[in-house]
């Protein structure tokens, strides 16, 4: 009889298996076995210090390139790193002070840098447990207010240093920890409290986000074409600049960082309001009154086109809340009627407040003078996105709604039968 050959099963007893490959690498932290709040701790200092040295880096690399000037013989290397802390402080939403002038409009491109920065660190060190999460993302709010005491900043600087870094930390870390492996999933981890929502008021909010992303992707395509529109323009403005190539490439980074304003704006330009780039200019599809501005290439691709066809710009933000409207519909099983109506009416709320922190966000003063007024009214603009928004999801939701036609049919129903009634008694 042959030996049997193979595994041999073992019985009366348990059986353990061991094992001696390594454990796989690539998605584990490089300080594993630490405790929970430290990982998290550490965590939030690598995003900040990431983003913070993506900005000093270049700065003293210029001032280096820059320091055979006899213009800069004076000024030391310390003052490029705080140019550079400044600015990662205006990212967060700190008023910064340049040379006596007061500078509050947040260059919304620096806010993606410390946003995508947080997300890296959170998906590579992070851990994906609450004290995990609630420690990285307190550590990067206060890590930003001991920046600002750092630079100089007062007291109320200070927190808003600290409420900046809260605001940019809790979606940077949180989408970072949720590309996890041992994180939950998106669906999972929000169940808690969309089961203590109503479904029309969950539908509306996410209807809402997408209304909200269909806007901003309709802003960055008119501005697209802006910048084709102007290029003439921003070339003039380049070559009257006379730069090298370290002031080119210093300009074109600083350029980049104002991108996602002027994207802003042209959805303030959408709107209806408009913005201005100056005390006493104002862009929009009706008026366009432009007066002396920074020779800064950026600007070089302001629209100047107004009335005529522009005036039909808002009908974009119909466009946009058509297609969460149809989102609406799909989304949404109605049980009764105002379910669509609940919908609708969160998802334009949605859009309304969203955007209004945007363009508050994206405005502010950028200088003395004149220029103490950029950007957009944040509550007007909000106002009508969300009209606008709201208007055309309504309109594409609330007739195509089967809750809401059974609920009309009823009611012409019940009328007809009322008239036949009453000829009847009239007759008798």
């Amino acid at each position: 009889m042959p030996t049997p050959t193979g595994p041999v099963p073992v019985t009366g007893r348990a059986r353990r298996v061991l094992q001696d490959d390594p454990r796989p690498r690539f998605f584990t932290s490089a300080i594993d076995g630490a405790p929970r709040w430290a990982v998290g701790a550490l965590t939030a200092a690598q995003a900040a210090a990431l983003s913070l040295l993506t900005l000093a880096v270049p700065a003293v690399a210029v001032f280096v390139a820059t320091s055979a000037d006899p213009a800069n013989a004076d000024v030391a290397w310390t003052r490029a790193v705080a140019v550079a802390t400044h600015l990662w402080l205006l990212a967060h939403g700190v008023p910064a002070v340049l040379d006596g002038a007061v500078v509050s409009v947040v260059p919304l491109g620096l806010t993606l840098l410390a946003l995508f920065t947080c997300y890296a660190s959170a998906r590579r060190s992070g851990l994906a447990t609450r004290v995990g999460a609630i420690a990285s993302v307190g550590a990067y709010g206060l890590l930003a207010g001991v920046v600002g005491l750092v630079s100089g900043a007062d007291a109320l600087g200070a927190l808003r240093a600290v409420l900046g870094g809260l605001l940019v930390a809790v979606p940077g870390i949180g989408a970072g920890l949720l590309r996890r492996p041992e994180a939950p999933s998106w669906r999972a981890l929000v169940a808690p409290l969309t089961e203590r929502l109503t479904a029309p008021v969950v539908v509306g909010l996410r209807a809402g986000l997408l209304a909200v992303a269909g806007a901003l992707t309709a802003a960055a395509l008119l501005t697209t074409l802006w910048v084709l529109a102007g290029y003439a323009t921003v070339v003039d403005v380049v070559r009257g600049l006379s730069l090298d190539a370290i002031g080119g490439v210093v300009l074109g980074l600083a350029e980049l960082a104002f991108v996602p304003n002027l994207v802003v704006w042209a959805l303030a330009w959408v709107a209806g309001p408009g913005f201005a780039v100056g005390a006493g200019t104002r862009f929009s599809p009706g008026e366009v009154v432009a007066g002396p501005l920074p020779a800064l290439p950026l600007l070089g691709a302001l629209p100047d086109v107004q009335g005529g066809v522009a005036l039909t710009a808002p009908a974009l933000l119909l466009g946009v809340g058509a297609l969460a409207g149809l989102a609406v519909h799909r989304w949404l099983a109605s049980v009764r009627a105002r379910d669509v109506l609940v919908a609708v009416g969160v998802a334009a709320v949605t859009v309304g407040v969203l955007v209004a922190l945007l363009v508050e966000a994206a405005s502010g003063a950028a200088g003395p003078g004149r220029m103490a007024q950029v950007g957009a009214q944040p509550l007007l603009v909000g106002l009508l996105a969300a009209a606008g928004c709201g208007l055309g999801a309504a309109v594409a939701a609330v007739p195509a709604d089967a809750a809401v036609r059974a609920a009309v049919g009823a009611a012409v129903r019940e009328r007809r039968e009322r008239r036949r009634v009453g000829r009847v008694r009239a007759e008798d």
